[in-house]
Formats: structure tokens, C-alpha cells, sequence
């Protein structure tokens, strides 16, 4: 974490989130760490001011997020609370202590078979809450994965549409990371669709098995193989490798779904011990002490800071060691 710097805020809400500090900051916007009224750590996202003026990036951005609202589960950060029409707009999620999976795959290198199966059936269920919702998260990466001590978190869910067509993107932001897109975003030649989230999936955990499906070189070479050749599956063991795969197909129709690919899965979890090995576990934060409540955490429920209902939007928030912000 980062001090605030001059010109950032130092409340949002009227005053009912107090910021202590900069996460990180990208093309959505930066990122704070905040308090609530009641002392509670949260991750405060400010979107930039510049994108209010976007062509239609308001509704889209308001229709995200109140789909979002909808998206529950044991592995999403959840969202507590937001100003869409804000200016500038800002939102608010839950802060989880817990370092990147990014972060731990390189400290630890390849995760061990039992601890990459319980994070493929954890990221299967923030996916099968995700979609069930409606949502498409079409940014899931390393880096928007933390590694908490209970399980792997899914952040950053649903914002991704709203950049779409804003000069961020005309000017070259790509919505989505290279090494991640499925076929079809990088031809054009399909709808986009939950399957997109398949494939990162598929992505996802063979970096986690310590392998690189389509190689490390330049994107544009990445690109070409994503789209032309089969993946590099010999990092993955042998029992994950067929379900894996199938992630990984270049047909969407023939990815599984979060649903089907859980079913494929045998999870043994260790009796008294953590999912995560030795090395990880140091990456792990000590327990923060709870302060004691001295205020509602915010308003009534299902209120916005203006006493209506808002949109709550999904997590395109980025906690310490979570996701770099776009």
C-alpha cells in the first residue's frame, strides 16, 4: 500500500468511508484501502473522472453492476456498497487479506495436485455464482484471484463491458489480458459468452500446475497459438488434465460449463491442515484485530448515499496484492 497522494479524496460517502491509502490504480481507475464507520477494512474503488463524459459508459456501467448485485457465493468478494452516479463514481467491496494467486505462484511456483484441485473447484463455483447471475467476468487472471486462507476469492467480476467503446478502448486498452482471451475475443468471430471464462479457467490453472498452455513469448505470438494450435498440457497432472483440456477448446460449445466441470472433480481436502502449502501460507496476512462498532457501516439497507436504492456494482476493485486495477 502506497500513501494517499495530493489531490486524492480522503472520505467517499459522506463521510462513511474513510481512505488510508492507495492500492493501486490502472485504467478503470484507483483503488483505496478504506475504513467504514465501524472500523471495518474495505477496498474503494474511484472510477475516473473522465469516464462520466463517456458516450453511454454510465448505463452500461449502471446495468453491470446491477447484475453484479446479484452474484453471491463462497468465493466473490462481495459488494457493500456504491455511488454509480457519483461524481466521480466510486464503489465498494468487502476487503479480503490475502495475497494474489499471482503473487503466490510466484513465490511457490506449481501448486501440489490436492491444492490445485480444491482451486479449480473454488474458482468453479465463483464462476457458476457469476454466470447464474448473468454476468460475464471476461478479465479472470491470476491476478484477479486472491488466495485466502478459506479459499480462492474471484474480484473484479462484470465491470469489463462498461469500458467497452470509451476512448480507453478505442485508443488501445484491451478489455480482457493477453494470454487469457478465448479464440473467439481475439478473432471477433463469436458472441461473447460465459465460455470466455472457461477458457481463462483452463488458462488459469495450468499456469497454477506451473505450465504455460500457449507458451511466454510476445502476445502476438500467444495470440496466434491460442487460436491456431492446441495447448501445452504436460504441467498438469494426470487426473486434472482431460477436464482441463476441455476448458481450453478452441469451439465454445465445447468448453464445459462451472456446473459440468465441478462434476469432473474429486476434491480431497487435508484433515486439520490447510489447502495451501507451507510457502503460501507465509504470504498469508496475521488476523486483523476487529475494532469495535461506533457506527452503522452505512445506510439502511438497500439505501444510497442520496437515500435511494443504488445499482451495487461487482468487484473491479484491486485489495493489496489483489488485481492491478485497469
Amino acid at each position: 500500500m502506497k500513501p494517499l497522494e495530493s489531490g486524492d479524496p480522503t472520505s467517499l460517502g459522506e463521510g462513511r468511508y474513510r481512505l488510508v491509502g492507495r492500492l493501486g490504480q490502472g485504467g478503470m481507475g484507483v483503488v483505496y484501502l478504506g475504513r467504514s464507520q465501524s472500523g471495518r477494512a474495505v477496498a474503494v474503488k474511484v472510477v475516473r473522472p473522465e469516464l462520466s463524459t463517456e458516450p453511454g459508459f454510465r448505463r452500461r456501467f449502471a446495468d453491470e453492476v446491477a447484475a453484479a448485485r446479484r452474484v453471491g457465493g463462497f468465493h466473490t468478494a462481495p459488494v457493500v456498497d456504491a455511488d454509480p452516479d457519483g461524481h466521480p463514481a466510486w464503489l465498494v467491496t468487502a476487503f479480503v487479506p490475502g495475497p494474489t494467486l499471482q503473487a503466490v505462484l510466484a513465490r511457490v511456483g506449481a501448486l501440489p495436485p490436492d491444492t490445485l484441485t480444491v482451486l479449480a473447484a473454488g474458482l468453479a463455483e465463483a464462476l457458476e455464482a457469476i454466470h447464474r447471475a448473468g454476468v460475464i467476468h471476461r478479465d479472470l487472471k491470476p491476478a484477479n484471484i486472491i488466495v485466502a486462507e478459506d479459499g480462492p476469492r474471484v474480484i473484479d467480476f462484470g465491470i469489463a463491458r462498461a469500458l467497452d467503446g470509451t476512448a480507453l478502448t478505442q485508443t488501445g486498452l484491451q478489455v480482457g489480458t493477453p494470454g487469457f482471451l478465448a479464440p473467439e475475443q481475439l478473432t471477433g468471430g463469436g458472441a461473447v459468452t460465459p465460455a470466455v471464462d472457461m477458457f481463462a479457467l483452463g488458462v488459469v490453472l495450468t499456469q497454477a500446475a506451473g505450465g504455460a498452455p500457449f507458451g511466454d513469448g510476445p502476445s502476438a505470438a500467444r495470440h496466434y497459438k491460442v487460436v491456431y494450435e492446441e495447448p501445452d498440457l504436460s504441467a498438469v497432472p494426470s487426473e486434472l488434465r482431460e477436464a482441463i483440456g476441455s476448458c481450453l477448446s478452441k469451439d465454445p460449445a465445447a468448453r464445459p460449463t462451472p456446473t459440468a466441470f465441478l462434476a469432473t472433480l474429486t476434491v480431497r481436502h487435508p484433515d486439520g491442515d490447510s489447502w495451501l502449502p507451507d510457502a503460501a501460507m507465509r504470504l498469508l496476512p496475521p488476523p486483523e484485530p476487529t475494532a469495535p462498532p461506533t457506527a452503522a457501516d452505512g445506510p439502511p439497507a438497500g439505501r444510497g448515499p442520496s437515500g435511494t436504492p443504488p445499482a451495487l456494482p461487482a468487484a473491479d476493485t484491486d485489495p493489496p496484492g489483489v488485481a492491478e486495477p485497469r
